[in-house]
């Protein structure tokens, strides 16, 4: 059999090892198998281009997609298939998968996931399990270390011996198949990149696929998607040094009245409340009602539990040498395909009143890392005949390591998923004494564990992992954690730098030093893992709700349609409810007035059902405004995108009637956030530099769209880019420049006022005034740019400058350039950028190059559920060569998409091989 690869590791996946069967090794012996290493790899480059050989090593792990395979049971697994599976596929290797049962289809789809992409799924369980050192050798163990203090597959462990006896069973018959794929395959039969690792690592062996192998991954996609844990970190460092006036500037609020909520009939959620409130008896008489309250019963369980199950970091010391937070932090999101500006999601639905249908369409693309292969899969679940014990005919878009869809439709429903946004992340001060920490004038043991890190070629490593009440210690671990920690600034108020202060002391507390904690939603024991199959099989807007209900880590925008003509949105998740600080900066962790006071009940979480508006808008802007009840966040993305989605889709509903192809059309919007502010910014500046004038006209005259083709765009981003680096210049600490749209509110809040702070810049140049400050800028971003891209403005071109290069997360990064040469894609230009409805995210001061995407692009028809259609960022395939590993891409590009046969014959029609699997017979 065969699989592939994925998912994105650190910045050197390459170990400086060879073969790790013996561990104590000198490091001498360690820079020689390094050199031998290189020389093997371009020696193997070489060979795998010769006919033959090349073609045999690179073609022998890839899948058969026809014919017939009978399946024995996986050894130490349960029961192989009972009945006779079909496996479906297009021209692009989208399968459906029909079975009789539900053991089987899952069974199914566990061996067609190892098919397409064993490796990359493999990978994610060492990386979710803190385990890539070893694969990787001593490269990957500063990784490993924080991802075991966080400890994902601990917890996963957990989730899995708590799921109910019929969801367990799903997991379990979706490991088998996987292990029943691994049963007819081994090294690189499964893969390309096994054929790459046996020569550093020749011992490796792939371990059975265990439930919890596919459960941590959810913990991934709940970090990928942790929204605020950065801000606070930059926001704590930041008023060690800055004003609480600057520090506001730099951080402001929410533009409620430009740019939209997402609950645009009732931003302060009343209705909702007003409901819960009406059927408050009647809610409690019901059995589970009491899982989420305002009162600290069921928090103080969950925050005990995280602190059983929490990990902490190996030691309090205040190490030297250890990695930045901002580039740990970057390390693991390329693990879980995310890295820099960008993450979020768009999604929107319309009601059949405004659509050519007279149905509901519902649009997705959730914007993630730039990942190779694609983070997404495709694939159609389909029992043959629906019953109550095989309830699924489901189609849409998963992860490989993971049963089930998780953003598609089914016969009835489709739904969609943007990032909520909230808040559910927090940083704590904690007061230490030994191994005691403080709360309330009392000391209390602080827990620990003790965990063995092997390492390949080289010795284990022992860490320590250590936890107060609120979760794992991380201070030691990183940098900018212990910097906090060393000087705190703590928030003891609403969301004002005002509230920024040093720790009071206190004299009946001996507080040896200061550590930083984390409480953080997805450290707790979730029900996510059983939410994924009841929004599988939900059929009406009740049955919805009740799997968002379990929905709890990542939390989640999720709106909806179906074939009755119904939308509606919910927004799920633990989403907690907090004490005496709001999380803006750190909070004082001796103080328990400070502690989670629980979670916001599900009934009070907000929700709308067919809204007046007749339309519902989701792209990570704010939920609520301040007058909701609960407090949620103060980190919202800022509301550009969703402002522009709103525009053009009532552009469309008032020329009427709106239709997929205008749903797709604003999928790929341009429109750039700060183009108004630019344009007004120059509407009178020239410089004493012929081509910088040429420039600025060009920015007068620019329409605003980041069009791949545009010279103007690039123009105006390279300027935007200078800008907001002069913003910062004068003062005298560095501000990261994490968040285009954040700094375009800032911009548009400073530009009217000539005599602003903002406009002094030194360290680029001198600039005393706010005419000398754009006059400057815009000559460096005229220089910068024609050393790019020469000083023709007809050559400029922003698809170029803004390009994505596909870059496979192993061993795509492995610094050997015949290796990466093997498994990597592009440079393909793309248009877009940051804070725009075509999120093709680039980070400011880190070049052009595109990080973030829309990973796949959706239009759901249930007024047709064939006339849908789809795109993926890649391709189906993981495996490096294959026709389907990066077909789709040119096409994504373009906004290609395809339509999306869900009916049986429609299927039929499309398929173009058809592999059936049969049981052994006994």
């Amino acid at each position: 059999m065969q699989s592939s690869g994925s998912a994105q590791p650190t910045e050197s996946t390459q170990p400086e090892t060879a073969t790790p069967s013996k561990r104590k090794k000198k490091r001498p012996r360690r820079r020689l198998r390094r050199a031998l290493f290189v020389t093997l790899s371009v020696v193997v480059v070489l060979a795998l281009a010769a006919v033959g050989f090349g073609t045999w090593t690179v073609t022998r792990s890839f899948p058969q997609r026809s014919g017939e395979i009978t399946m024995s049971a996986p050894k130490g697994g349960n029961a192989g298939l009972r009945a006779e599976v079909t496996v479906q596929r297009d021209s692009r290797g989208i399968p459906t998968i029909t079975a009789e049962s539900s053991a089987d289809l899952f069974f199914a789809q566990g061996f067609v996931h190892a098919q397409d992409r064993f490796w990359e799924m493999d990978f994610r369980r060492h990386m979710t399990a803190g385990r890539l050192s070893e694969l990787f050798g001593e490269s990957q163990l500063g990784t490993d270390k924080f991802l075991r203090t966080l400890g994902w597959h601990r917890i996963a462990e957990k989730e899995a011996a708590a799921l109910p006896p019929e969801t367990l069973a799903y997991y379990q018959a979706y490991a088998d198949g996987v292990n029943a794929y691994m049963q007819e395959r081994q090294g690189a039969g499964l893969s390309l990149e096994y054929a790459v690792l046996g020569l550093q690592n020749a011992d490796y062996t792939p371990e059975p696929w265990t439930p919890a192998d596919s459960i941590a991954w959810f913990k991934a996609m709940a970090w990928d998607l942790r929204t605020n844990i950065e801000d606070e970190t930059e926001r704590a460092l930041l008023a060690q040094k800055l004003d609480a006036s600057t520090l506001n500037a730099l951080y402001p609020e929410y533009p409620f009245a430009e740019h939209p909520v997402i609950l645009a009939d009732d931003p302060a959620g009343a209705a909702v409340v007003a409901e819960t409130k009406k059927s408050a008896e009647a809610a409690a008489a019901e059995p589970g009602q009491g899982d989420a309250t305002q009162d600290g019963t069921d928090a103080t369980s969950a925050v005990s539990l995280s602190v059983a199950e929490g990990a902490t970091n190996e030691q309090l010391a205040m190490a030297e040498g250890l990695t930045p937070l901002n580039d740990l932090v970057e390390k693991v999101d390329a693990l879980v395909a995310s890295q820099g500006e960008g993450i979020g999601s768009n999604s929107w639905v319309v009601g059949g009143e405004y659509t050519d249908t007279g149905k509901p369409l519902l649009a997705n693309d959730p914007h993630l890392g730039a990942a190779l292969p694609s983070v997404w899969t495709q694939m159609q679940l389909r029992c043959k005949t629906v019953t109550t014990e095989c309830p699924f005919d489901v189609a849409g878009f998963s992860f490989s390591g993971l049963p089930g869809i998780v953003i598609g439709h089914n016969q009835q429903v489709a739904w969609g998923f943007t990032n909520l946004t909230t808040d559910v992340a927090d940083l704590y001060v904690e007061r230490i004494s030994g191994d005691t920490y403080w709360q309330d004038g009392k000391e209390h043991p602080i827990e620990s564990r003790n965990e063995t890190i092997v390492v390949a070629g080289a010795d284990d490593v022992q860490l320590e992992v250590r936890s107060t009440k609120h979760g794992p210690i991380v201070s030691g671990l990183t940098p900018d954690f212990t910097e906090i920690a060393k000087n705190p600034r703590i928030g003891q108020g609403t969301g004002s730098a005002e509230k920024a202060v040093e720790p009071e002391s206190d004299a009946a507390i001996t507080t040896d030093e200061y550590a930083l904690s984390l409480r953080w939603t997805a450290l707790d024991v979730t029900t996510t893992a059983e939410a994924i199959f009841k929004l599988n099989t939900a059929t009406d807007f009740t049955q919805f709700r009740a799997a968002a209900k379990l929905f709890d880590v990542p939390a989640q925008n999720l709106i909806y349609a179906d074939v009755e003509g119904n939308i509606g949105y919910q927004a799920p998740g633990k989403l907690p409810i907090r004490g005496a600080g709001d999380g803006w900066l750190p909070q004082p962790g001796w103080n328990s007035a400070y502690d989670w006071q629980g979670f916001i009940p599900f009934e009070d979480q907000p929700t709308t059902y067919n809204p007046k508006s007749g339309y519902i808008v989701t792209a990570n802007n704010a939920i609520v405004n301040d007058d909701y009840p609960y407090f949620l966040s103060r980190d919202w993305d800022y509301g550009y995108r969703a402002a522009r989605i709103v525009e053009l889709l009532e552009g469309h509903i008032k020329d009427g009637p709106v239709t997929a192809a205008d749903m797709a059309e604003i999928q790929m919007d341009n429109q750039f956030p700060a183009r108004k502010s630019l344009q007004q910014a120059y509407a009178d500046v020239s410089v004493d530099d012929d081509g910088a004038n040429t420039a600025i006209k060009m920015l007068e005259e620019w329409d605003g769209q980041n069009d791949p083709d545009s010279a103007s765009a690039a123009f105006a981003n390279v300027l935007w880019n200078s800008i907001t680096e002069q913003m910062v210049d004068e003062l005298d600490v560095t501000v990261p420049r994490s968040s285009q749209s954040r700094f375009a509110v800032v911009f548009e809040q400073q530009l009217n006022d000539p005599d602003s702070k903002w406009w002094q810049s030194a360290q680029h140049g001198n600039a005393s005034n706010r005419q000398e400050f754009f006059e400057l800028a815009a000559k460096q971003a005229y220089e910068e740019l024609v050393k790019l891209q020469g000083d023709n403005p007809k050559n400029w071109n922003w698809g170029k400058l803004h390009a994505l290069s596909l870059t496979s997360g192993t061993f795509g990064q492995s610094g050997i350039a015949p290796i990466e040469w093997l498994f990597n894609r592009g440079p393909y230009p793309v248009g877009g950028g940051s804070g725009v409805v075509n999120a093709t995210g680039w980070s400011l001061d880190d070049g052009y190059e595109t990080t973030t995407v829309p990973s796949m692009r959706t239009v759901m028809d249930p007024s047709d559920w064939d006339a849908s259609t789809w795109q993926n960022l890649t391709g189906q395939s993981g495996h490096a060569f294959h026709p389907n590993y990066t077909d789709q891409t040119e096409g994504w590009t373009r906004d290609e998409q395809y339509t999306w046969a869900y009916s049986s014959e429609a299927v039929k029609d499309v398929t173009n091989d058809t592999l059936t699997l049969r049981p052994a017979t006994k």
